[in-house]
């Protein structure tokens, strides 16, 4: 696979801003994060639907009620997670999600049976499954943000695991990679994935060093984003074949839409999670 320098400069400047983004909502303060990633969380689940409507037609037809309000009922997530940090005048965000989304468990049925003529277990159970793969991916990315010791550090730490694989698995995979790693990603070799795993267990590893942090736990967490990122790649290349498209949206250069940027974090969230749940004290 020929190097191309084009490509991979506009890949690399579209992950720096990416990071930056990143970075500059999560250090800001919590409310930014959580703006921020409510704009993901939908940009997310809009390309997943258009992405699904092209492999199962029939999806196309869910009426409005359903196709936004599973969206709110997956953003209410989002908002659980928030736990006790992010509170106004008198509420919560958390508390908030809680009644919400308790409202939409009984308007959404109620209103499908009353839209629909013809209520289908497809595509119910493929907005079901939305909500697990984006709306719960980011509703624990909102609980690790909210860590009391390290909910600033562990969405960089992920973030940066991520884009350092990807990056590197590209360069080594362009010089050196010459075994197909699976037929869903024709680009992808061995080489490639195994390499960018390791340097960016390694990248990881010498951060956490210099900036005293915990080494061993940073390794860990670098090596599960990096694996089940991956996964998360393989799995929406598998969704984009099946639509027959090339990228899931265009709000990134380089990268393609919401659902291309974030696919590895998506994947790669809920494995961190329970990590820091079980270990990490």
């Amino acid at each position: 696979m020929a190097f191309n320098w084009k490509t991979f400069w506009t890949r690399t400047w579209t992950a720096l801003i990416f990071a930056a983004v990143m970075v500059t909502g999560l250090f800001w303060n919590q409310w930014v994060f959580f703006i921020l990633f409510s704009i993901i969380h939908f940009g997310c689940w809009y390309e997943y639907q258009k992405l699904v409507a092209k492999f199962a037609p029939e999806y196309a037809t869910i009426t409005p009620f359903h196709r936004y309000g599973i969206m709110l009922a997956g953003w209410c997530l989002l908002l659980y997670f928030t736990g006790s940090q992010l509170s106004g005048v008198g509420f919560s965000l958390h508390a908030l999600g809680w009644w919400i989304g308790l409202s939409l468990l009984f308007i959404l049925p109620i209103t499908e049976l009353l839209f629909t003529r013809n209520i289908s277990l497809h595509n119910i159970r493929y907005s079901a499954l939305g909500i697990l793969y984006i709306s719960v991916s980011w509703g624990l990315l909102m609980d690790l943000r909210t860590h009391p010791e390290y909910g600033k550090l562990l969405p960089v730490a992920i973030i940066f695991s991520i884009w350092i694989n990807d990056t590197m698995a590209y360069l080594v995979g362009s010089m050196i990679g010459r075994t197909p790693l699976t037929t869903i990603s024709p680009k992808k070799t061995w080489e490639g994935t195994l390499g960018g795993i390791l340097i960016s267990i390694a990248a990881m590893g010498l951060l956490a060093h210099y900036t005293n942090q915990p080494v061993l736990h940073t390794a860990v967490i670098a090596a599960i984003a990096a694996i089940t990122g991956t996964f998360g790649d393989l799995l929406e290349s598998k969704l984009k074949r099946l639509a027959g498209v090339k990228d899931s949206g265009q709000i990134m250069p380089g990268h393609g839409g919401f659902l291309d940027r974030f696919d590895s974090l998506l994947i790669a969230v809920p494995f961190v999670w329970l990590y820091v749940k079980i270990l990490l004290p």
